[in-house]
């Protein structure tokens, strides 16, 4: 009974210290529980969304792009619970660190090392508890912002909007995080078995040994770092189409960056420490001898911290860069490039090989010849009744006449510059009559050709880059035994195919003498809707689109392809936005991490080097002297790997809109804009935080 009373006391004295201890931690590590309460808020936001959007008045369309968006945030965030597990490790490591005299005392005072556990256990508890609650209470409210950005992402209606509390998404933060939490009691259990008194007494005595590296070795491992970046930065941007063929091949210079960073970063902190010493006037100018001591006791650990934090600074930079950007691209066009309401398409005069492969039979062949308009028409759907300005139209294929053929003289110089392009693949053909009826309707410009003349219409910025090299060239293509010339020395602006971006890689326009029915390929059908109701539109593309599918069912012959300005706006809408939601979550988390190892590494620093600071008061240092030194120091680790990061940043953006060319780059500029903002409000933060906090541990109690 004494035995079970004495246990009671002992447990409830060892919860009233854990309590004693939050209340301390929060003073000193206020970084710590503000990461892991926005840790908590972020996650439970981005994992609310679809919750958050089934209020909204979407369009089935949009409500299954969400959902598809909401599975790959699901698998991101199982990537995300990994980060921010690692950071809450991180950061118990430090915090651990922090308190060796703290436990020392207790052992001494005869507590042991299962009593220390308990502490920390009940700390670990209180601390998971406190921030999940804080954290999902501001996830929720959030997550009703977010409701508000969804929506206008996705032009959705709000008047059915109410306040939603997602359970799913709470249970899975409770789950993530509450696994993270178990490997922190599991890490303090390790790490108090690990101690020894004597070790943990005398820790804030104890500093990194200091390894003056060899100036020599350090200048020479420099330039192999910038030789290993060097390689890096030419391999996704001049040398991509040549060394990056196939997608696994980009580990090779994202394992060459990180290699090249540690390089770089152990490099400098090899020689500019040397470079600086030697410069008298700097060096003993001020605290900076104190400062610059102080960053080369902490050397080995810093190398590695700035280097894991630089890979995260160029993944933030470039991710939130980059999708925001693709947003932009994708939505900017799209009224220019979906001038009309329905596209339908198909093919016609089918070949011997397509035939033989798909097994027609006659009657498919011949149904295949039929007209699009006359298909429709026999499945009882009037043309005129719901359409108006209709537009039909052919395309061609001429035999021998291939990309490669109309590059002529040019082809070898383009192949060296483009070694992966198809160069036998055949042109499309459409005559001088149907593409001006098409322009007509686009409002595009339209054209006049003599009978030996021929215009190429592109707007896909690379296809128009090698085709206007071979115009320039004067370069003649031979139809029919007949020699035409180009019009222009360049390619005009111009597309049949509506889409949601510059996709066109080239259609020859003939003077229609040389454009020979029997080499008809497909066939077009545009036109508008004779309604400006969205619903009115949606409902006639439903029918439409299930009497297609009837009419292939019955035939199996060749389907009518259906492409129209609602489905292409939904799709580039949702595409941007799923890109914005996952590269600001990212971002964000990379973003917080980054900036959160950084603040707490120096936070722990400033604790273990409280003591020197309270020796330069005693030698007469005052308190600006001692503030600015402090400042130097904090700056020092935060510039460095941000400086490399948006280096690195430079590159890793122009490959990345290098491989999104298809689509543009519109808005670039403002995307970046954009990311400064967030790093300056984040990254800068943390910065501010961390000096007025490291600046509180180090003052000298009074």
């Amino acid at each position: 009974m004494r035995y079970k009373h004495f246990l009671e006391v002992s447990l409830m004295m060892l919860f009233k210290l854990s309590l004693k201890n939050i209340k301390k931690s929060f003073k000193d590590y206020s970084i710590y529980f503000f990461t892991l309460i926005l840790g908590v808020a972020v996650f439970y936001i981005f994992n609310s969304i679809e919750s958050q959007t089934v209020m909204l008045n979407i369009s089935s369309n949009t409500r299954d792009i969400i959902k598809l968006m909401n599975n790959i945030l699901a698998g991101v965030s199982v990537f995300v619970s990994f980060i921010l597990g690692f950071l809450i490790i991180y950061a118990s490591r430090f915090l651990m660190k922090r308190r060796n005299k703290e436990f020392g005392i207790y052992m001494t005072l005869g507590m042991g090392k299962k009593q220390i556990s308990k502490i920390l256990l009940f700390e670990t508890i209180l601390i998971g508890i406190l921030s999940l609650g804080v954290g999902l209470l501001i996830g929720i409210f959030g997550s009703q912002l977010m409701s508000i950005f969804v929506a206008k992402m996705f032009e959705a209606d709000m008047t059915k909007f109410e306040f939603v509390f997602s359970t799913e998404a709470c249970i899975k933060t409770c789950i993530y995080f509450g696994i993270m939490y178990v490997f922190v009691m599991i890490f303090h259990t390790i790490s108090i078995s690990k101690c020894k008194l004597i070790d943990l007494i005398h820790s804030s005595k104890k500093t990194e040994q200091i390894k003056m590296k060899n100036t020599y070795i350090s200048v020479f491992v420099f330039i192999i770092s910038c030789i290993v970046l060097s390689i890096a930065y030419y391999m996704v941007t001049e040398g991509v189409t040549k060394y990056l063929d196939t997608a696994n091949k980009i580990f090779i210079p994202i394992g060459l960056g990180c290699i090249g960073t540690f390089l770089l970063f152990w490099s400098l902190s090899g020689f500019i420490l040397k470079i600086v010493m030697s410069m008298k006037g700097i060096y003993y100018k001020g605290l900076n001898s104190f400062t610059l001591r102080q960053i080369s006791s902490k050397i080995n650990t810093m190398v590695v911290s700035m280097t894991i934090i630089c890979v995260m600074l160029f993944v933030t930079i470039c991710t939130l860069s980059t999708a925001i950007s693709l947003k932009e691209s994708l939505t900017k066009d799209i009224e220019t490039l979906t001038p009309v309401d329905i596209q339908l398409g198909k093919k016609t005069n089918l070949s011997d090989s397509e035939i033989e492969k798909n097994e027609y039979t006659q009657e498919q062949v011949n149904y295949s010849k039929v007209s699009i308009e006359n298909r429709l028409r026999n499945l009882n759907f009037d043309t005129n009744t719901y359409f108006k300005d209709i537009v039909t139209y052919k395309s061609y294929r001429i035999d021998g006449l291939t990309l490669g053929k109309t590059l002529g003289n040019k082809l070898e110089e383009i192949q060296q510059e483009f070694p992966y392009l198809i160069t036998t693949n055949e042109e499309k053909v459409i005559g001088l009559s149907d593409y001006n009826k098409i322009a007509k309707l686009y409002g595009q410009e339209q054209y006049e050709l003599q009978d030996n003349e021929y215009i190429i219409i592109a707007d896909y910025d690379s296809s128009v880059q090698l085709r206007n090299v071979a115009l320039k060239d004067n370069t003649e293509i031979t139809i029919n035994e007949k020699q035409f010339r180009p019009k222009y020395t360049e390619c005009k602006n111009g597309f049949v195919q509506i889409s949601g971006n510059r996709s066109n890689d080239g259609i020859i326009i003939l003077p229609d003498s040389a454009v020979d029915e029997r080499y008809v390929v497909s066939e077009g059908f545009i036109a508008n809707y004779n309604t400006k109701d969205k619903a009115e539109k949606e409902e006639i593309e439903k029918k439409i689109t299930g009497l297609i599918e009837n009419d292939f069912n019955s035939y199996k012959s060749i389907a009518i392809t259906t492409n129209t300005r609602i489905d292409i706006f939904e799709a580039s809408i949702g595409l941007g936005a799923m890109a914005t939601f996952i590269g600001v979550y990212l971002g964000i988390i990379f973003l917080i991490s980054g900036a959160a190892i950084l603040a707490l590494k120096e936070l722990s620093e400033s604790s273990d080097n409280k003591e020197r600071f309270g020796i330069l008061r005693k030698l007469g240092a005052d308190e600006k002297m001692i503030n600015l030194a402090l400042f130097k120091q904090i700056a020092i680790f935060f510039l460095f790997p941000l400086i490399i990061a948006c280096i690195h940043s430079i590159f890793g953006i122009k490959f990345c809109n290098t491989i999104l060319e298809g689509i543009g780059t519109s808005g670039l500029m403002q995307s970046i804009i954009t990311t400064a903002i967030f790093l300056v409000i984040i990254y800068g933060g943390y910065f501010i935080i961390t000096y007025f906090s490291s600046k509180r541990i180090i003052k000298e109690d009074e």
